[in-house]
């Protein structure tokens, strides 16, 4: 069994924030392969199905994002999982917006989420880091993520979520550099076209003279 988790925090004011775009990718993990409908359980709103061969938790912890580790660790109790066996998706100001990187362990970079799941796990569970750039100045960023993203964002955020929840199998089958670069090809914007040699206009006047039929 997986558990996968997505951060963010509850209610419709928050829904659209940068900060919960985890949220919005497990919403569509759910959608794409047909999880069962959300329940309240474990301080948190869980869907259950499979990919693939495997079992799948999805869980949005309800207890908003600084107290995240309280709903994981609730659900990592009751089914008895180590940390190896779940899987955080979560927003990353380091890296640019639309990016994805797949790890496990290390720091929280100062997230919040991340540092309550730390306290009541530990760190070693997988996170699924999605970039959405930096506002420049860390005294701007409590406000950044709290913030809707622009109208404007949706050009790279759909076809992200699109990648993550179409390519998931991959990861749940521990293919996790196959998931990541899938998701990139996905997410590339397309190449522009190349120009092309333009044609000798052999009908072309000469320097200095009028075309053919041309009047003086």
């Amino acid at each position: 069994m997986l558990l996968i988790a997505g951060l963010g925090n509850p209610g419709l004011r928050y829904a659209r924030n940068r900060h919960n775009i985890g949220f919005m990718a497990l919403d569509e993990v759910a959608r794409r392969h047909g999880f069962g409908p959300w329940r309240k359980r474990m301080q948190s709103d869980v869907a259950e199905g499979r990919i693939g061969a495997s079992k799948v938790l999805c869980l949005k912890p309800q207890t908003y994002m600084n107290h995240s580790g309280r709903a994981l660790g609730e659900a990592a109790r009751y089914y008895r999982m180590d940390p190896g066996q779940i899987v955080v998706l979560h927003d990353d100001l380091d890296l640019a917006p639309g990016k994805l990187r797949v790890k496990r362990g290390g720091g929280n970079g100062g997230h919040n989420g991340l540092r309550s799941i730390d306290a009541h796990i530990g760190r070693d569970y997988w996170r699924i880091r999605i970039g959405i750039g930096h506002p420049g100045d860390k005294d701007l960023v409590h406000d950044y993520v709290l913030k809707d993203f622009a109208k404007a964002d949706g050009a790279w955020i759909v076809p992200l979520l699109d990648a993550v929840a179409e390519e998931l199998p991959r990861l749940v089958a521990e293919d996790r550099e196959g998931f990541m670069s899938r998701v990139a090809h996905l997410t590339r914007p397309p190449e522009p076209p190349k120009p092309t040699a333009k044609r000798p206009d052999n009908n072309a006047a000469a320097p200095g003279k009028k075309p053919p039929g041309e009047e003086a």
